[in-house]
C-alpha cells in the first residue's frame, strides 16, 4: 500500500501536526507580544519608542535569521536546527529575565530571542513539508499557518491572564519551559527529513494512466538568479506588507485599543478573536487553495485585511470591535502559507526553503518599521492613524502585486 493511499494514515500529517503545534508557541509569542509591552516598559522604566525599537531590531534579526535557518536546514537537517534554536531561546530567556538595562534587554529579549525564534520558525519547516506533499502541498502549509493564527487566539489572552498574576519575568520563563517540552519532542520524534519517493503523490488521471507531475518553471535557475527574478520580488512586497500590519497588530494594536477606551481584557479577546476565527477559516482555506488560483486568494486575502486595519481604527463599541475582528480573521491567514506555495510551485521544492527564508526578510523588514512607527508615530502625533494608516495602505498596494502575479504561480504549477 503506497504512501498516497486514502485508507491509510500518511505520516506527513503527523508533521503537520506536530509543526502547527511548534508555530503556535513560535509566532504566538512574536506577534501576541502586545500583552508584554506595557508591564515591561512600565517596570523597566523604557519609554515608548525605545521598548518599541528593541522590538524593530528584534524582528530584523528575526527576518535576518531566517535565511540562515534555511541554510542550516540543508546542511545539518530541520531536526538539529530545532534544538539549537530551542537553546537558543531558553538561553536569551534566562538572561532576558535577570537585566534591567536597555542593552541587556535589547541583546537578549531582542537580538538572541529573535534568532532562537527563527530557528524555530515555520521557514525552518517549510522545506520538510514541501518534500512531503505534492498533491495536497497548499492544503498542508494552510495547516501549517493555522498554527500562527492559534498563536494570536491563544497566546495574547494566555500572555494576558498570566500577567494579571505574574510578572513579566516570570510569564517569559513559563513560556520558555512549555517551548522547550513541546519542541525536544518534536524535533527527535516526529521531524523526518527524508519523505518516501512517492510522497503524497498526485491521484491517477481519470483513464488510470499515472498522473505525472509538472516540473516548477523556474526551477532550472539558480538561487541567486530566482532571487533577481520578478515573482520572487512580487512575493517578497507581498510578505513585507504582511509582516507590517501583523506585527503592528501584534505589538501596538492592544495599546491602541486601550487608548481608545476599552478596557485590557476587552482588548486581548478582540485580538485573540482574529486568531480564533482564523483557524477555521484557515482550514476552509487550505482546502481550496489547491483548485483554484493562488494568485487570485492571496490578492483577496491582503485586499480584505487592508480594509480590517481601517475598522480597528474607527471601532467605537465593543461590539464594533468584535465584529470587525470576526471578519478580519476570516481573511487573517493564509498569506505567509499562499506565498511559500507559490515560491514552490515556480521554484521547486528543492530551493524554496532558502528562498522562502530570503523573502520573509521582507515580512520582518516591514515587521520592524511597523514596530517602530507604531511608538514613534503615537508619540510624535499622538494617533494611531500614521502606523495603522500606512499598514491598510500597504496591504492593498500587495492586493494588486499578487493579483498581477503570472498565472503559472498556481496549484497546476506543481513543483519539481
Amino acid at each position: 500500500m503506497t504512501h498516497s493511499s486514502t485508507s491509510s494514515w500518511y505520516f506527513g500529517w503527523n508533521i503537520v501536526a506536530a509543526a502547527t503545534l511548534l508555530t503556535l508557541l513560535t509566532v504566538g509569542m512574536r506577534l501576541g507580544i502586545g500583552p508584554l509591552f506595557l508591564p515591561m516598559a512600565d517596570d523597566l522604566g523604557f519609554s515608548r519608542s525605545l521598548l518599541a525599537s528593541i522590538i524593530a531590531i528584534g524582528m530584523l534579526c528575526y527576518g535576518l535569521a531566517m535565511p540562515l535557518a534555511g541554510w542550516l536546514v540543508g546542511r545539518i537537517g530541520t531536526r538539529h536546527v530545532l534544538l539549537l534554536g530551542t537553546a537558543i531561546l531558553v538561553a536569551s530567556t534566562l538572561w532576558a529575565v535577570n537585566t534591567r538595562s536597555a542593552s541587556g534587554i535589547f541583546w537578549s529579549f531582542g537580538v538572541w530571542m529573535s534568532v532562537g525564534a527563527a530557528f524555530t520558525s515555520p521557514v525552518a519547516l517549510t522545506g520538510v513539508i514541501s518534500r512531503w506533499f505534492n498533491r495536497r502541498r497548499g492544503m498542508a502549509l494552510f495547516f501549517l499557518s493555522t498554527g500562527s493564527m492559534a498563536g494570536i487566539a491563544v497566546m495574547t489572552p494566555a500572555l494576558g491572564w498570566a500577567l494579571q498574576y505574574f510578572s513579566w519575568q516570570h510569564t517569559l520563563l513559563g513560556f520558555a519551559a512549555i517551548f522547550a517540552v513541546v519542541t525536544v519532542p518534536t524535533a527527535l520524534l516526529v521531524v523526518r527529513d527524508n519523505a518516501p519517493a512517492n510522497a503524497d503523490a498526485p491521484l491517477p488521471a481519470a483513464n488510470g494512466a499515472p498522473a505525472v507531475p509538472r516540473v516548477a518553471p523556474l526551477a532550472d535557475l539558480s538561487v541567486w538568479q530566482s532571487m533577481r527574478s520578478t515573482t520572487f520580488w512580487k512575493i517578497t512586497f507581498g510578505l513585507f506588507a504582511c509582516g507590517f500590519s501583523m506585527n503592528l497588530m501584534g505589538t501596538h494594536c492592544m495599546p491602541m485599543l486601550q487608548d481608545h477606551g476599552f478596557d485590557a481584557t476587552t482588548s486581548a479577546l478582540g485580538i485573540g478573536l482574529i486568531g480564533l476565527v482564523a483557524i477555521p477559516s484557515t482550514m476552509v482555506l487550505g482546502r481550496i487553495a489547491d483548485k483554484v488560483e493562488r494568485r487570485k486568494l492571496l490578492s483577496a486575502i491582503y485586499g480584505v485585511r487592508g480594509l480590517g486595519f481601517i475598522g480597528l481604527l474607527v471601532a467605537g463599541s465593543v461590539w464594533q470591535l468584535y465584529g470587525v475582528a470576526a471578519v478580519g480573521g476570516v481573511v487573517w491567514a493564509g498569506s505567509i502559507a499562499l506565498s511559500s506555495a507559490i515560491l514552490a510551485d515556480v521554484y521547486g521544492v528543492k530551493k524554496v526553503g532558502l528562498l522562502y527564508g530570503w523573502a520573509y526578510l521582507g515580512h520582518q523588514v516591514g515587521a520592524m518599521l511597523s514596530a517602530w512607527l507604531g511608538g514613534w508615530g503615537y508619540e510624535t502625533h499622538h494617533t494611531h492613524w500614521v502606523a495603522f494608516g500606512a499598514a491598510a495602505l500597504l496591504l492593498v498596494l500587495a492586493a494588486g502585486v499578487a493579483w498581477s502575479l503570472r498565472p503559472a504561480a498556481s496549484p497546476a504549477a506543481t513543483a519539481a
